[in-house]
């Protein structure tokens, strides 16, 4: 090997690291445009399994990379926000969206116009200048996309021009006609290469580069393509450890997609190839494996898009249902961090999305705590307050559990909006942890009036029960307002903290007359005070917790 050789080499691998990272920079730079758009599209998932192929086709087409979406798949089902129907659909959209990228590097093959050494430089330099010097955010989410898709092209031209030298070369002469002739082998490679780069679009860019420099003929292109739409399966397999049963299966129906589709079409081209062999030895252009690459996916879809149901009942099969235990139930801070799947990372939005369900879900469990605080006060009931206790506990759990995902999501890329959710939702599981422990100061209270049989007077106990009703009340709204961002809720938790704080202010003065005129015991006393200072506490955070969602408005 001569040192112009290995220079070739290293302006191979470097041309192959910009376009990967192009093709990072601009899914990015897509992901932050589209925003809240891709948590929209998940909504339309449950709706029903065709509209399912057109998500997947269009979360595929904005990351560029059938092999994320997947992954996130597998981390939807995984975290129970899909089921397995719903993802057969979005996996098969999957395939669909990835020709994208091959249709992008196809371009230069479409004229002069579209050849990346011509137009590339100019979109580097204009996305460039947008992000550094442009103070509006979408501007530079704009600059972004334009750095990326310019980045993309020229390590497509860098690709281009290390093969250029050796079009003529008998190595890949030789090379593809042992391909073309071994269909098999050919699918192994497609297979392997794909694997390894753990990208679809990746492995195809560099086939439509070969094209480019017309080394690579049809019979060849066509098998080591099928190949690649089985090898990008590994990455969503690879995903899948660890997982649930349904998450498993969820990969195993993309390896299954993929390569019953390979196969079905395997087989097909072979024996048109077989009545036509100059067509098969004959050079194919980018272009020609981008409309291949297309057509083969569409129609595998549209083949088996009606036996979509055998899939999940083949899948499984393959990954059988064990035996679970009453022990081997999951508790639920457990629950909530296999619900917290890593793989949704892989999108910001969805990311943030499944944030704000779990830490709507602690909300809940703070909640369930008020109510019970209150009751076992009412009643002195100590099973009541020993459920305050244990709720506690798991509150803290989550605590910590939804802080360490919030740090992650937080250092995803995001945009200043989001940024500013996540803020806010690391100061509402705060909040959310200190009304536990008023609700356990409440348990502890109401522990201490069963124990020293402490009686309240009639008035004192209605007293109590209309401020807690104000103070859960006033919870409710703000996890509504939480959870679906309501302005009106938002509204009702600010008129009732002023009335639970009236309330509170009222109740301790009616309360310390009624001690002067010993018709309450000084110990009562202390603990009906006690109570009230922690039902208003809770009504403050309850605001606090309404009033991030308001910043968001």
């Amino acid at each position: 090997m001569t040192l112009d050789d290995l220079g070739m080499i290293f302006h191979f691998i470097g041309g192959l690291g910009l376009f990967l990272y192009g093709m990072h920079i601009m899914a990015d730079g897509l992901q932050k445009s589209a925003g809240g758009k891709l948590k929209s599209l998940m909504g339309f998932l449950t709706k029903n399994r065709f509209i399912a192929v057109v998500v997947g086709a269009l979360i595929t087409a904005i990351i560029q990379s059938s092999s994320a979406t997947t992954v996130m798949v597998v981390g939807f089902v995984n975290a129970g926000m899909l089921t397995l129907a719903q993802a057969v659909g979005v996996i098969m959209g999957a395939n669909i969206g990835t020709t994208i990228t091959a249709w992008i590097v196809s371009m230069s093959d479409l004229g002069s116009i579209f050849k990346p050494e011509f137009f590339s430089p100019v979109l580097v330099g204009i996305g460039a200048f947008l992000i550094l010097f442009s103070q509006k955010e979408n501007k530079k989410k704009v600059g972004e996309i334009l750095v990326g898709f310019g980045a993309l092209f020229i390590g497509l031209t860098y690709m281009s021009d290390s093969i250029a030298p050796y079009r003529d070369a008998q190595i890949f002469v030789d090379a593809f006609r042992v391909l073309g002739r071994n269909p098999l082998l050919a699918i192994i490679v497609g297979a392997v290469v794909t694997a390894i780069i753990q990208s679809s679009s990746a492995s195809v860019g560099i086939l439509q580069t070969l094209a480019l420099n017309g080394v690579v003929n049809w019979q060849s292109a066509v098998f080591i393509t099928l190949g690649q739409n089985i090898g990008t399966c590994v990455t969503a397999l690879i995903s899948s450890a660890g997982t649930g049963k349904n998450a498993k299966r969820a990969s195993v129906i993309h390896l299954l997609f993929n390569t019953l589709g390979a196969v079905i079409f395997g087989a097909i081209m072979f024996v048109l190839f077989q009545f036509n062999m100059t067509w098969a030895s004959s050079h194919i252009s980018a272009v020609q494996i981008s409309i291949f690459h297309t057509v083969f996916n569409i129609l595998n879809t549209i083949l088996l898009f009606p036996f979509a149901n055998k899939l999940v009942l083949l899948s499984e099969m393959i990954v059988r249902d064990g035996k679970e235990s009453e022990e081997e139930k999951e508790d639920i801070p457990t629950e909530v961090q296999r619900r917290l799947d890593r793989r949704i990372l892989a999108n910001p939005s969805f990311a943030i999305e499944t944030a704000i369900k779990e830490v709507s879900y602690m909300g809940t469990i703070t909640l369930e705590s008020t109510r019970a605080a209150v009751e076992a006060v009412q009643s002195a009931d100590q099973k009541l307050a020993q459920q305050v206790c244990e709720k506690e506990k798991v509150i803290n759990q989550l605590e910590k559990i939804l802080t360490a995902y919030l740090v992650e999501v937080d250092n995803l890329s995001l945009t200043e909006k989001q940024h500013l959710l996540i803020k806010n939702l690391f100061y509402t599981i705060s909040d959310m942890e200190r009304v536990g422990d008023h609700c356990e100061n409440i348990a502890e209270l109401a522990e201490t009036r069963r124990r020293d049989r402490i009686q309240f007077s009639k008035r004192g106990i209605t007293d109590l029960e209309d401020i807690a009703t104000e103070t859960i009340q006033a919870l409710e709204w703000a996890l509504t307002a939480r959870r679906d961002g309501s302005k009106v809720a938002i509204e009702h938790v600010e008129e009732l903290e002023s009335q639970v704080d009236a309330m509170e202010e009222e109740m301790r003065e009616r309360h310390i007359q009624r001690l002067s005129r010993g018709k309450c015991g000084p110990e009562g006393g202390v603990i009906f005070l006690d109570i009230l200072s922690n039902l208003e506490r809770i009504s403050d955070h309850a605001t606090n917790i309404a009033g991030y969602v308001a910043m968001e408005n």
